[in-house]
C-alpha cells in the first residue's frame, strides 16, 4: 500500500484554497511513493466528530475526472480512543441512519478502510480506536455515499492526532477506500475532502486541481432522488467499450466549457455543458426509469442544465435562484412519477466550499 506525507508546497496550496479571494484554481501533486510518519503522534483528543458532504461526480461530460461538494447533507463519523480495541486497530461500534445494512468489519467498510489507511500513515501503534458511522446519505444514490463515509473517517483520525496530515494525504486514504468499494476514481472523495469543484488531471500519479467558483455568484443544485437503487458496478458495466472520434471531440469540448464556466461563474454555459454528454449519460439514462422525461421537465421549468448525479439514480439540475430551484424540483418529482412510476424527493442545496471538517471534540 502506498502512503503519503504532505509537502510544504502542498500545505501552502491547501491554505490558499480556503481564502475567499484566491487564484481561480490550484493544483495538488500527489506522489505515489511517500512514507509514513517516523514518529507516532499522540492523540490530542479522546473523541472527535467529523462531517463530510455529499458530492456530485461526473457533472455530465466530466466522467471520472470532475466533481463537486454539496452543502448541508452528508455523513458523520464519531471516533474515540478505546482501550478495549487492540492498539493500532480500529473497530466499528455502530452504524446508524441510511447505512444500517453496511458491514461493520473495518476491512470491508469504506469508513473503516479510510481510517486504517490514515492510521498507517501516522504510524499509530499504541492506541486502538472505535468508530461510529452516521449515514446521512442513502446507498447507491449517486451522491457519493461511500466517499462521504471515507472522507469523514479520514478527517476524524487526522484530527484526533492533531491534524499532522494535509488534504492530499486524506484524499489518498479516501481513494484507497473508494478503490475497494466502487472503483479507482477520485471525483467523489476529492471534493468531499477538499470542498468546491475538483478536477482530476491525472491518476498516475494523482494530480488534483481545485476550481474556484466565484463567491459572489449564486449556484443552487436541485437534487431529485427517486426510490430506486442504481449500483455503481451495474451502471459502470453499461458504459461503451469504444467511442467514436466525433463523440470524443464533442465531450472534450463540453468538459473544457464546463471548467471555464465554473471559473467564470457562468451558469448558462455550465448548464449547457452539464447537459451535453454524448458518451456516458446516453447509456445510463435508460437504466433509470423516467430519467429522460425528468431532464426534459427540468429544462422546461427553467433549469440551466440537468444530468445524472454520479452513477445515478439522483438527477441534478442547476439554477441561480433557490425558489426557482424548488419549482424545478417539483416538476422533476412529477416527471419521475409520471414517466418512471417512481416516487422521489427533491432538495435544493448550495455548493459546499469547505469539504470534510471537524464538528466537535473532547480534550484529553
Amino acid at each position: 500500500m502506498a502512503v503519503f506525507c504532505q509537502s510544504p508546497l502542498n500545505l501552502s496550496l491547501i491554505t490558499s484554497s480556503r481564502n475567499p479571494n484566491p487564484n481561480p484554481s490550484f493544483r495538488l501533486n500527489l506522489s505515489a511513493h511517500s512514507r509514513t510518519l517516523v514518529t507516532e503522534p499522540p492523540p490530542v483528543f479522546t473523541c472527535v466528530k467529523s462531517f463530510a458532504p455529499a458530492t456530485i461526480a461526473n457533472l455530465g461530460p466530466g466522467f471520472d475526472f470532475l466533481g463537486c461538494a454539496v452543502d448541508g447533507i452528508g455523513d458523520y463519523v464519531t471516533l474515540r480512543v478505546d482501550p478495549d480495541v487492540h492498539p493500532g486497530e480500529v473497530s466499528i461500534s455502530d452504524i446508524s441512519g441510511a447505512g444500517k445494512k453496511l458491514n461493520k468489519n473495518p476491512l470491508w467498510n469504506c469508513a473503516g478502510i479510510a481510517a486504517i489507511s490514515v492510521m498507517k500513515m501516522l504510524n499509530i501503534r499504541s492506541v486502538g480506536l472505535s468508530l461510529s458511522l452516521q449515514k446521512g446519505l442513502p446507498l447507491g444514490s449517486g451522491l457519493g455515499s461511500s466517499a462521504a463515509s471515507a472522507a469523514a473517517a479520514a478527517v476524524a483520525v487526522n484530527e484526533l492526532f492533531g491534524r499532522p496530515l494535509g488534504a492530499s494525504d486524506l484524499v489518498l486514504a479516501g481513494l484507497e477506500s473508494e478503490s475497494k468499494v466502487s472503483g479507482y476514481h477520485a471525483d467523489n472523495v476529492a471534493p468531499a475532502i477538499m470542498g468546491g469543484f475538483v478536477l482530476i488531471r491525472s491518476y498516475d500519479s494523482l494530480e488534483l486541481i481545485q476550481l474556484k467558483f466565484p463567491h459572489e455568484k449564486e449556484l443552487f443544485f436541485v437534487l431529485v432522488n427517486p426510490e430506486f437503487e442504481a449500483p455503481t458496478k451495474k451502471m459502470r458495466a453499461a458504459l461503451p467499450q469504444q467511442i467514436t472520434m466525433s463523440h470524443h471531440v464533442w465531450n472534450c469540448s463540453q468538459a473544457a466549457a464546463l471548467v471555464a464556466a465554473v471559473l467564470q461563474g457562468n451558469l448558462s454555459v455550465l448548464g449547457k455543458a452539464l447537459s451535453s454528454d454524448k458518451i456516458v449519460e446516453p447509456r445510463r439514462a435508460p437504466l433509470i426509469p423516467g430519467m429522460e422525461g425528468v431532464k426534459k421537465a427540468a429544462m422546461e421549468a427553467g433549469a440551466f442544465g440537468c444530468t445524472i448525479s454520479g452513477a445515478g439514480p439522483t438527477a441534478v439540475a442547476v439554477t441561480d435562484n433557490e425558489e426557482k430551484g424548488r419549482e424545478i424540483g417539483q416538476r422533476m418529482v412529477e416527471a419521475f412519477l409520471k414517466e418512471g412510476n417512481l416516487k422521489s424527493s427533491a432538495m435544493v442545496k448550495k455548493l459546499d466550499q469547505v469539504g470534510a471538517r471537524l464538528v466537535s471534540s473532547d480534550p484529553r
